[in-house]
């Protein structure tokens, strides 16, 4: 037997360990990419909750915000300024009644502020185009402190 070749009946146990290599290294990349992105979601999270203690709103729980929002801003992101989630939005400022009772109010302007940091945190180039529709907005100082 010469010293260059493998002994044919231990070939099954290099065949086992060369792929056992590739599934840990893929499996370690995985986990990298998912420390990865959950570190920046962190990260910004942390930067939204600073932003909003700034402007005097209390700190949000960072754990929600990572899993609401991760590192994209999810669903607060896509299209903001779309007819449908700029309708929707009308709807949450009304007074929450339902049907007929249902009707628009003056918001408090700090309602209006605090989705308008959550853009800028996490899509800045979004806020943008939807700032000159939260400065139309009828707002006012209407929640007590």
């Amino acid at each position: 037997m010469s010293p260059t070749r493998f002994a044919p009946e231990h070939r099954w146990i290099y065949v086992c360990a060369i792929l056992l290599l590739l599934a840990l290294v893929v499996v370690g990349l995985i986990q990298y990419n998912s420390v990865k992105t959950t570190g920046d979601a962190h990260k910004k999270a942390n930067q939204l909750a600073d932003e909003l203690v700034a402007a005097g709103y209390s700190g949000p729980d960072t754990g929600g915000v990572v899993r609401t929002l991760g590192t994209d801003g999810g669903n607060v992101c896509h299209d903001p300024g779309s007819a449908l989630k700029s309708g929707l939005w009308k709807i949450n400022l009304s007074n929450g009644a339902a049907g007929p009772g249902q009707r628009p109010v003056i918001s408090d302007r700090r309602v209006v502020e605090a989705e308008a940091i959550i853009l800028g945190v996490y899509c800045p180039d979004k806020l943008e185009k939807i700032q000159d529709k939260i400065d139309d907005l009828k707002t006012d100082d209407t929640v007590r402190r």
